[in-house]
């Protein structure tokens, strides 16, 4: 099968859409070998592809000379030429005409956060992002949401036909996953001076996030600090502040960025993962958490049931005295860790790299006209319209 990408979020981003872009090529490429991956790009980019994906930029003059209109609208005509079967639109978006010049295509829609909390984007960021989405959604044979939740919101934002609509959910890195090597926990915790008890939150410091729950938690907690990994925004002032006035700024520190290992020893050495987040498209920290055997304490509702699986702790995002509670109850007894360590390691399964390959396998295949199982069975994160996700 030849396979086409639009990847230039896999070479430009990094975070979010871009590690999600990587992670589908490098998780397809590895586990169903074999087929072309051609990934479509314009000039520039900082991030490597995955081995066996095929880089391919503007083949035309015109396409080097204005890589964002050929991007929308001279991919489709490319791909063609090169015989792409299928194209996947990593980030919510198609190129224009790729119905007429390749006849099968997939796009991936991993949140209408613009939608739900509008204040976030400027107006003309917004209508952008609606327009692409809606046409993408009109246009592909397949949609795959990251989770119901999203599946949920194309459903009743946008009019979207659920039965068109594959949920596929998203996973971590395998280092994640893996048991690390001896000695490298203690060396990460003397290198970046981390106190003996820390609760750990990860993500862009945005009011969404809602790291300001966290630290009104924490004025309860003596002798646990808060550890918040992410990009800073003017929020983070706000944060700053509130554990200021309440007397916690010693036991908060910001982490704007760390290495990928450093994360995953911060996962391992947390006594706890917190993500009191308002709403997410799915939940990534929450998966990287579980994996690495971090027990997790995050919102009730929305998507994150579907990330942190049934004995992850959940609270109400406006209620610091809940939250506290629920980080109380979990610090004091090893017990309890212990059992929701060893769930998240079994909830954890459902995001593994196999799993993902399976599932969007199969809805290649659905989309292809194929007969079912043709490529490989569906995995965990696979959903036909009328049953709920896999198991």
């Amino acid at each position: 099968m030849r396979l086409g990408f639009d990847a230039k979020r896999a070479l430009q981003n990094a975070t979010g859409l871009g590690n999600y872009s990587r992670d589908v090529l490098r998780i397809l490429a590895r586990h169903r070998p074999g087929h072309a991956y051609l990934a479509y790009s314009p000039p520039g980019g900082r991030f490597a592809l995955p081995e066996g994906v095929e880089l391919r930029r503007p083949d035309r003059v015109p396409g080097r000379l204005l890589g964002s209109a050929w991007r929308l609208a001279g991919i489709a005509a490319q791909a063609h030429r090169d015989g792409v079967e299928l194209f996947h639109g990593l980030s919510g978006e198609l190129p224009i005409g790729i119905e007429d010049r390749v006849g099968r295509s997939v796009v991936t829609v991993h949140d209408l956060i613009f939608e739900r909390f509008p204040d976030l984007y400027g107006r003309i960021d917004r209508r952008i992002y609606r327009w692409k989405f809606r046409s993408a959604i009109r246009r592909a044979d397949l949609v795959v949401a990251i989770s119901e939740q999203t599946a949920r919101d194309l459903v009743e934002l946008y009019g979207a036909d659920r039965a068109r609509i594959r949920v596929v959910y998203q996973g971590c890195r395998p280092d994640f996953h893996a048991a690390p090597a001896p000695g490298v926990l203690e060396e990460a915790r003397r290198r970046l001076a981390l106190p003996e008890r820390f609760l750990l939150s990860v993500g862009t410091i945005e009011p969404r996030k809602n790291a300001a729950l966290a630290v009104r938690a924490l004025a309860g907690l003596p002798g646990v600090h808060l550890l918040l990994v992410g990009r800073e925004t003017p929020y983070a002032r706000a944060v700053r502040d509130e554990a200021a006035r309440l007397g916690v700024d010693g036991r908060v520190r910001f982490l704007p960025a760390v290495e990928p290992g450093d994360l995953v020893a911060l996962y391992r050495l947390a006594a706890a993962a917190v993500q009191p987040s308002f709403y997410e498209g799915f939940g990534i920290p929450i998966v990287e958490a579980l994996a690495s055997g971090c027990p997790v304490v995050t919102t009730r509702g929305g998507v994150f049931p579907e990330a942190g699986g049934p004995e992850s702790a959940y609270v109400d995002p406006r209620d610091p005295e809940e939250l506290r509670a629920a980080l109380s109850a979990i610090l004091g007894d090893e017990g309890r860790r212990e059992r929701m360590r060893a769930a998240g390691l079994v909830h954890a399964r459902r995001f593994s790299d196999e799993a993902i390959a399976g599932a969007l396998w199969a809805v290649y295949e659905e989309a292809l006209g194929h007969p079912a199982g043709g490529g490989g069975a569906p995995g965990a994160g696979a959903r036909s319209s009328a049953g709920g996700p896999g198991g």
